[in-house]
């Protein structure tokens, strides 16, 4: 593919060329189709927003795209109808709460948008919050919006095609909040181009490919992997409300079996979530045999649920090998690395101790401190990956870990108006080689694969060794059936000068009436004490679903660390070290 094009005038080639293919399905209930948008109408659509925008406003102007979930198809059409006006697009979550208005407003300014796209209920919605709030009341009422499902597809022919190249912006990519403020990461279409390339190729996909996708579309997973990558490619993929996912986890595997879908992935939560949930009578009706890419990023990947996952649906027609784990982030477009798709993952088991002082030594699974790593693939078509010394900016070697550098033809421009924030991040040198992308994950290479052990900002020092966050927490989340699996954070506070271990954990809701808040601190407390040789100074116990996450399900821990200083966990049950008749908030006001 020519990296020389731009998403409009590869739509434009698909309208034209394939105008009565299905390119977008989308079950805004899991279960039944609201509709569909062939290439054809999708061009129609797009040209029709366009139109509406350039009469508003220039190209590299911002256009504010707020959809709700169910809203998939209009998302779609508003965003290429940004691109078709020349605009950049800035995606944003919908709003959940009345709060939720102060990060719309705060998206409003960073990016400077000067409208906002919508459906004329979200808008309603919007409007009603905002009386909550007298400071943001008059913004829906006086700020430009256009609530894109009441256009006439007339105005389609209004449109004057802008003269884009390859390196004029797309859109802004916010990331996701998980170690600090969201930053909107500027993407260029030919970065879109390079990283569709990329997953392309990794993935092995073709015209008779076929998707799934229940991925928010304004994150980077599913703008780039459902709305972008099946655009590219010219397959269908079938989209579905991340809600719905949730609410019946069975209807993603439903729908992957009934549109015989090649390629559908998620965080490991989701995968996990299947496991738990899954009834017997269910397997009977499902068909995994088409699946070839079931993709695994943006978070940990658990070699623990590689195997669970695969042997509870081998029997539905799921082969291990389709497993493909892999690593982005939205300063990269999204893909970094990824494996070959006919081959399993690989694990490494290493040396839990000697890892945490930076150092890789294969054991044996049996062997006690053992850990199982999860590789994540190898770069493609010229991309660099590099492990660096955050510290001496030297390059580690095999058998150590650093801080992963990325080099590629997929990297974002930098942060929209954080040119300090862009500087750090964006220009890493080793000597006189870069610039390279600093990451601010950990891991290692061998032998070309990518292995990730964490990150910097969330690494602690507890009794003189360096604490991966997410060992702690599944230790503690295996210790005892009533805390929820994938829905805890490990984080660290200063106590008198010495940096000690707080764990707070989701309960699951069936034990909330009868919680033995006693019984699960010891368990948390002795296995921890256990397997990792570190004392536990804190334990919250939190209501079901509180817990702060990215809308991609990534653990807020920094954001989880200020809301406990802040008392504004929502705890059912605490224990603290030495003075159990003090709360943890009488500890957070001492600190």
């Amino acid at each position: 593919m020519n990296y020389d094009l731009t998403l409009v005038s590869l739509l434009r080639d698909r309208a034209q060329n394939l105008p009565n293919q299905t390119a977008y399905t989308f079950l805004p209930d899991g279960e039944t189709e609201s509709g569909s948008l062939t290439y054809q109408q999708l061009d129609q659509q797009a040209r029709a927003i366009a139109s509406y925008l350039q009469s508003i406003g220039k190209p590299g102007s911002r256009a504010l795209v707020i959809y709700p979930y169910t809203a998939g198809l209009e998302f779609i059409g508003a965003f290429f109808g940004c691109l078709y006006a020349g605009f950049v697009a800035v995606t944003n979550n919908p709003p959940h709460s009345a709060k939720d208005l102060v990060k719309i407003f705060d998206r409003l300014q960073s990016s400077e948008s000067i409208v906002v796209l919508t459906t004329q209920g979200l808008l309603s919605h919007l409007k009603q919050q905002s009386r909550q709030y007298p400071e943001f009341e008059p913004l829906f009422d006086q700020f430009p919006c256009i609530t894109t499902d009441t256009l006439p597809p007339s105005t389609a022919s209004d449109w004057v095609e802008p003269q884009l190249t390859p390196d004029d912006l797309a859109f802004l990519q916010y990331t996701s909040g998980s170690t600090g403020t969201p930053k909107g990461v500027m993407v260029t279409h030919r970065h879109v181009m390079h990283n569709s390339a990329l997953i392309y190729q990794g993935f092995e996909h073709s015209p008779q490919s076929r998707g799934v996708m229940w991925l928010p579309l304004f994150h980077d997973m599913g703008l780039i992997g459902g709305v972008i990558q099946p655009l590219y490619g010219g397959f269908p993929v079938t989209l579905m409300s991340p809600v719905s996912l949730i609410q019946k986890p069975i209807n993603w595997l439903n729908a992957i079996s009934r549109y015989q879908a090649t390629t559908s992935g998620g965080p490991n939560f989701a995968y996990d979530l299947l496991c738990r949930k899954i009834q017997p009578e269910q397997l009977e009706t499902l068909d995994l045999s088409h699946w070839e890419v079931a993709f695994s990023g943006a978070e940990p990947v658990r070699a623990h649920t590689i195997e669970q996952f695969s042997k509870i649906f081998a029997p539905c027609g799921f082969r291990p090998e389709a497993f493909y784990p892999c690593y982005g982030m939205a300063e990269t477009t999204l893909f970094i690395t990824g494996g070959r798709r006919s081959e399993p993952p690989i694990i490494k088991y290493v040396d839990g101790k000697e890892l945490e002082e930076n150092r890789v030594i294969e054991v044996s699974p049996e062997q006690a401190n053992s850990r199982a790593i999860v590789g994540c693939g190898q770069p493609n078509l010229g991309d660099q990956v590099m492990i660096v010394n955050p510290q001496t900016l030297t390059v580690c070697k095999d058998s150590e870990v650093g801080e992963i550098w990325v080099k590629g033809t997929g990297i974002g421009l930098g942060y929209w108006h954080q040119p300090e924030e862009t500087e750090q991040m964006f220009r890493g040198f080793v000597g006189e080689k870069g610039p390279f992308l600093r990451t601010g994950d950990l891991g290692f290479l061998q032998n070309g694969e990518l292995f990730i052990t964490g990150r910097i900002k969330e690494m602690m020092i507890l009794w003189g060794r360096n604490r991966y966050p997410q060992d702690l927490e599944q230790t503690a989340e295996n210790s005892h059936p009533a805390l929820r699996k994938g829905c805890g954070a490990a984080f660290s506070i200063e106590v008198n000068d010495e940096e000690c271990l707080v764990i707070a954990y989701e309960v699951e809701r069936r034990y909330l009436r009868s919680l033995n808040v006693e019984e699960i601190v010891t368990a948390i407390r002795t296995a921890i004490a256990e397997q990792h040789t570190v004392e536990v100074y804190g334990i919250v116990l939190l209501k079901t679903a509180s817990l702060p996450k990215t809308t991609s399900g990534k653990i807020q821990r920094r954001i989880c660390r200020q809301q406990f200083l802040n008392g504004e966990l929502t705890i059912v049950g605490e224990w603290m070290q030495n003075t159990q008749q003090s709360s943890l908030q009488d500890l957070a006001n001492r600190i």
